[in-house]
């Protein structure tokens, strides 16, 4: 599923393709998403102004004049593909087409149809059902060690689902889970309840510095991502932990330890996790 460095990494290449743009045509080719899509779609984004394009956790939220948003997330296989109308031809799984005035055209594909896409009333957005239990965003200042301490007193779950809970903290997903908590030398299997602050504090930057890594190599792919210009992510070729079973650790040589947590594969080194 795309993680957050995957949807900032859309963001970013949607916003020279569509700010400030007007949407021209928007076809609806489908009915529903993971949810029905809202009534009258298509005919209400046509001819409307896309003022900005922004996210919120895992989801895009592009600011339409006359004080609505247009909120989408991309599922497990959603992608958003730009390109020029009508350079290619319309594949079976492009549910939803965006066509400006200026020519281009932003399709979104989902092959499982588990994305969503809803309009939204800015001065509700917040207390959508899809936003508003939200944690803060991990690089945001909302978001320290002394937060992750907070939050984790008398938690008996393990670190790794902590950090993975988007009611604590958004976007940590679980390769930029297992990767921060090898970064920070912190067991996966730790009690969140049982970590001490100062290793908050490194953990805290741990994520910091793994998210804005992937975000500026494009996103980690491993299945079907694309970012807004069409292109994969490459952060996985930087991986430290994840996917490495029986590799060894780059810092201590010991192989890399795979385990199953909360149904989700966690690598992490036993040696200098602890």
């Amino acid at each position: 599923m795309p993680e957050l460095p995957e949807v900032e990494t859309v963001v970013r290449g949607l916003r020279p393709k569509l700010e400030g743009r007007v949407l021209a045509e928007v076809e609806q080719r489908c009915e529903s998403l993971r949810f029905p899509l809202p009534a009258g779609f298509a005919r209400r984004l046509r001819g409307r102004r896309v003022l900005r394009i922004d996210r919120r956790a895992k989801y895009i939220l592009a600011r339409l004049d006359g004080g609505e948003v247009l909120l989408c997330h991309l599922g497990m296989s959603g992608r958003m593909v730009v390109t020029k109308a009508p350079d290619r031809p319309l594949d079976k799984h492009d549910h939803v087409v965006f066509t400006t005035e200026a020519g281009d055209q932003v399709r979104f594909n989902d092959a499982r149809r588990f994305g969503v896409m809803d309009l939204v009333d800015e001065g509700r957005l917040w207390q959508h059902r899809l936003l508003r239990d939200l944690g803060p965003e991990p690089l945001g200042n909302e978001f320290h060690g002394n937060y992750l301490w907070q939050k984790s007193r008398g938690r008996k779950v393990s670190i790794k689902q902590f950090i993975m809970n988007a009611h604590i903290v958004v976007g940590v997903g679980n390769i930029y889970a297992s990767e921060s908590l090898f970064i920070a030398g912190i067991n996966p299997r730790r009690a969140a309840g049982r970590i001490a602050l100062h290793r908050y504090d490194v953990l805290a930057d741990a994520i910091k510095e793994v998210l804005s890594r992937a975000i500026t190599a494009g996103g980690t792919t491993l299945r079907d991502f694309y970012g807004g210009d069409g292109e994969v992510g490459y952060f996985q070729q930087q991986l430290e932990a994840y996917g490495r079973e029986d590799e060894p650790c780059r810092r201590c040589n010991t192989p890399i330890t795979a385990i199953t947590q909360g149904q989700r594969s966690t690598y992490y080194c036993k040696n200098c996790q602890t």
